[in-house]
């Protein structure tokens, strides 16, 4: 309420008031008893509204100031905010390391293509070898088939039995039999024992 509101209220309240002290005052000249109960029950009530007009505005005043928050609430609230604050500064932390996450991720995926890729290649590269060298051994086989027994004999003795256990391994039994037949018989039978172990641990149906 404001100042001007207050004064009106006050004035309205004084102004009957001092009417019937006024009243008092004329019945007083006239000597009557009743006139002097009068005067003073109006005096009474004179004092009574000033009294309850000054109550009012010291009321109203005690009224308009705010009522602060006791101490340990104000505590309270300020372990909230700064609690809020914390757990904000952490979500922000966690989006971040997220945001990281998922970059290496992808750079993680990236490479994985990467050496996916290169492995599909070298397994390619490696099929294509195979094949060749496949071809190669094919192509010499038929070459030692065609030279005559004592010549491919005498070539097969020069060489490691294993590996010459391979290429008998690859020929017709017939030149394969001529061909053993011309070599030393040591150096034949240790080709034999190699092609029957060869054969012993292929799968059987």
């Amino acid at each position: 309420m404001t100042k001007s509101s207050r004064s009106k209220r006050a004035s309205g309240a004084v102004l009957p008031v001092v009417a019937g002290l006024f009243l008092a005052s004329g019945l007083i000249r006239f000597g009557d008893g009743t006139a002097q109960a009068l005067a003073q029950e109006l005096r009474g009530m004179a004092e009574d509204a000033a009294a309850s007009g000054q109550g009012g505005t010291a009321d109203h005043a005690s009224a308009a100031d705010p009522c602060p928050p006791p101490a340990d609430i104000a505590d309270l609230l300020n372990a909230l905010k700064t609690r809020a604050a914390e757990l904000d500064a952490r979500e922000a932390e966690l989006d971040d390391r997220a945001a990281t996450l998922d970059i290496a991720g992808e750079e993680i995926s990236r490479q994985m293509a990467s050496l996916q890729a290169a492995e599909d290649s070298l397994k390619s590269t490696l099929a294509l070898a195979d094949q060749a060298a496949e071809n190669d051994v094919a192509r010499l086989t038929a070459v030692y088939e065609s030279m005559k027994p004592e010549e491919a004999s005498a070539l097969f003795a020069q060489m490691d039995p294993e590996f010459a256990a391979g290429f008998l391994g690859r020929m017709r039994p017939d030149l394969a039999a001529a061909v053993m037949s011309g070599l030393d018989p040591n150096v034949a039978y240790s080709i034999s024992v190699i092609l029957a172990g060869r054969n012993a641990r292929a799968p059987k149906e």
